[in-house]
């Protein structure tokens, strides 16, 4: 075990050089005006804009989210990475091109340039707030939760380290930076977890093991209408609404299509991003499922940290 211990400190930590070393070279290589700094020079490619937009959309609150879900009621929730496929389509195809046409480097510029400066202020001022209560914040929650469970470091040491490293070369780097040390990372969450649910699956005799180990409606993805949390009207009526800001008017999304080199760029990322948001059902709501079939009465949002550190 001690051996074990010390193979994943040598991983943990190579994995964190490599992403810092890719985030600073870019950092100090590219620095000269704003649209470098800010759209990574309009010139970036498709493949790194598709696994860009995946990494941005699958975050550590994910990896516990997803698998929590899973283990506490099934497939369900992949309805709504499902669903985003067809929000990316028109990201790319009726919205990404407005947006690269017109210049503007944020979705509050573009509003404010349709509408006028009270609604650019207006959809700045809702998008900051709700950037810092919900997405910065249950994500460094969500990432402290991880590294607690793996690493045995307190939750709000493990937040800090990963704010100062992805701050260091976020704020050095600029969006070029972020996208490239997010596709890289998009890659390793992949590859990872591939090796995860195999590993669990094995464990459990296969497809089959995991069958035997629910009811038949953990495997249903679509519920009654009478369903307390995925009911299919709220699917089919209320997810796209949801979808649409944000896939479609959501910065933190839409900045990584306005950085393509062109509008063909933009559209086939879009279309890799889609065909990446098949897999997170596969690969972290079927986990949570695998961990609480490995370990019966664990809480929901540990199913994954548990499933990793065991």
């Amino acid at each position: 075990m001690s051996a074990l211990a010390s193979l994943d400190i040598v991983v943990i930590v190579a994995y964190f050089v490599a992403i810092m070393s890719i985030g600073l070279f870019y950092s100090l290589r590219f620095r000269e005006t704003s649209e470098d700094y800010f759209l990574a020079g309009r010139n970036m490619g498709w493949i790194v804009i598709g696994f860009s937009l995946f990494a941005t959309n699958i975050g550590s609150e994910h990896f516990v989210g997803l698998a929590g879900s899973g283990a506490s009621r099934g497939l369900a929730v992949g309805n709504f990475e499902w669903i985003a496929i067809l929000f990316l389509i028109a990201l790319g195809w009726i919205v990404a091109p407005k947006y690269i046409t017109s210049g503007v480097f944020t979705t509050p510029e573009y509003f404010g340039r349709r509408f006028n400066d009270a609604t650019r202020l207006y959809l700045a001022g809702i998008s900051i707030v709700a950037y810092v209560l919900t997405k910065l914040s249950i994500t460094l929650f969500a990432g402290g939760l991880l590294l607690e469970k793996v690493l045995g470091w307190d939750i709000y040491t493990s937040a800090i380290i990963i704010m100062v490293c992805t701050g260091i070369y976020t704020i050095g780097g600029g969006l070029r930076a972020v996208m490239y040390t997010s596709s890289v990372q998009a890659v390793i969450m992949i590859a990872g977890s591939v090796i995860v649910t195999i590993l669990g699956l094995m464990e459990l005799g296969g497809w089959s093991g995991l069958q035997a180990r629910f009811p038949s409606e953990y495997f249903s993805a679509l519920k009654p209408a009478s369903d307390p949390e995925f009911p299919w009207t709220g699917i089919v009526f209320g997810a796209p609404i949801l979808a649409i800001w944000y896939w479609c008017t959501d910065q933190y999304i839409v900045q990584r299509l306005m950085s393509a080199k062109n509008i063909s760029a933009a559209q086939n990322g879009a279309v890799l991003a889609g065909f990446l948001k098949i897999l997170p059902v596969l690969l972290w709501v079927i986990p949570g499922m695998i961990a609480v079939a490995l370990f019966p009465g664990i809480n929901g949002d540990e199913a994954y940290p548990t499933l990793i550190a065991s």
